[in-house]
């Protein structure tokens, strides 16, 4: 047999292993991780009217048990390790169909960034006829804060993808020595914060802190956590949550996980810990729970659209609470036990309008198509700018927050990022017709 037919073969033992990898309890967790995130903002966003006005309050804060939810419910660490045991099988079979680097990273930040088209080109154009009409500029940019709130994810997710290739490298040749050299490197970048007082500092753990989580899902696609005892993935836990005790009782990092987010901070890794092992405890019902016609086709319909509904909820929630307040609707008083009452509406209403959206704009949310014979994806160089092109704008939300300049500087970006993106040139020794 030839050397390459030898290879072809690889290559397609590679793939069905792949496949047969697929682990439907991932789609669970990570749509579940998407709904949370919704059920989080309605209930932590509560609009009031009074005699005095228009009031924005938090109830979901004000509860004397909200500090001590968060280290169940900030899940955004378990996105993270969700999303890791994605890039790991994602990048296998990108090398098992014969792809490489550029492949997977233009590939994800297609997928990825497409949805935020639309949003970026609605937000400025929102942004531009508030600011037209008058609006009072302290409350645009309190509505502008909250709605581009979930957009920092855009820019920490993009550039753990980025990274994706060299990750996995330094995972098949030392996995324990690079998540420990992660965990230094973010227990270094806190102490510089901490020691400069400089919040700014902080930034830099959008690596470590995150590449931590996804290295942690590199882990689970090996069958790492499935193979410890199920009192092991216990104690490891609950040795995560133990340290994060004294962590967050000295003053420097925050208990609120809300609060160590952005910038990420230590406390998150050893949350991604103990939450990876957590979900491995309960992963033999999650899995029976997934055999189910109705747990596969909420996932299906929640999932398949989860991007745009993470990146959309919190923008139509706002403007649902808008026309309410236009058309006269009664509110109650944020935090009142009718208020409370009625979340589970404004949940549902709020899902079904973002599943709408996502609907209509399906378009904008395909993958980007697999390469055919003889093409290959943009250089080195390009897919860098693309990459600027499009983590860009969401870097700046994160950090200068939203505006009616950076919307449009994302409406103008995101799009040139994935258009560069979208682009094939010849593969190497083939040339152009």
């Amino acid at each position: 047999m030839s050397t390459k037919n030898v290879q072809g073969s690889h290559f397609a033992q590679d793939a069905r292993g792949t496949i047969a990898q697929r682990d439907l309890v991932v789609d669970l967790i990570r749509t579940a991780c998407v709904v949370l995130v919704v059920v989080v903002h309605v209930t932590m966003v509560g609009v009031g009217v009074s005699d005095a006005g228009i009031r924005v309050t938090s109830p979901l804060q004000e509860l004397d048990w909200y500090v001590a939810a968060t280290w169940v419910g900030q899940v955004m660490p378990l996105f993270f390790v969700v999303g890791g045991f994605a890039s790991a099988v994602g990048w296998r079979s990108t090398l098992a169909r014969g792809g490489g680097a550029r492949d997977f990273v233009s590939t994800r930040l297609v997928r990825l960034f497409r949805p935020a088209v639309p949003l970026f080109a609605v937000l400025t154009i929102g942004l531009g006829v508030a600011t037209v009409v008058g609006t009072p500029a302290e409350m645009l940019d309190e509505v502008a804060f909250g709605i581009g709130a979930p957009l920092w994810f855009l820019a920490a997710y993009g550039i753990t993808q980025c990274c994706v290739p060299v990750m996995a490298r330094l995972h098949e040749r030392a996995p324990w020595w690079t998540l420990a050299g992660l965990l230094v490197l973010a227990a270094a970048v806190d102490a510089l914060r901490f020691a400069t007082d400089t919040a700014e500092v902080g930034l830099l753990n959008l690596g470590p802190v995150w590449l931590f989580a996804q290295q942690l899902g590199f882990l689970w696609a090996d069958g790492w956590f499935a193979r410890r005892s199920r009192l092991s993935l216990a104690l490891v836990a609950v040795g995560a949550y133990a340290l994060l005790v004294p962590m967050t009782s000295i003053g420097l990092w925050a208990p609120d996980m809300l609060q160590d987010l952005n910038p990420p901070m230590l406390p998150l890794a050893l949350l991604a810990v103990a939450q990876a092992c957590l979900v491995q405890l309960v992963h033999a019902p999650l899995t029976r729970l997934m055999r189910t016609r109705a747990a596969q086709g909420t996932v299906f319909v929640l999932g398949r659209d989860g991007m745009t509904i993470y990146l959309w909820h919190l923008p139509l929630y706002i403007a649902l609470n808008g026309i309410g307040l236009l058309v006269g609707l009664p509110f109650p008083t944020p935090g009142s036990a009718t208020w409370w009452a009625t979340r589970p509406i404004a949940l549902v209403v709020v899902l079904a309008v973002a599943l709408g959206v996502a609907r209509g704009l399906r378009r904008s949310d395909r993958p980007l198509p697999r390469l055919v014979p003889g093409t290959d994806r943009p250089a080195w160089p390009v897919v860098v700018l693309a990459a600027c092109c499009t983590i860009g704008p969401a870097f700046a939300v994160m950090q200068l927050h939203l505006s009616l300049g950076v919307a449009l500087v994302g409406a103008v970006l995101v799009p040139v990022g994935v258009w560069l993106l979208c682009r094939t040139v010849p593969a190497v020794g083939v040339r152009r017709a």
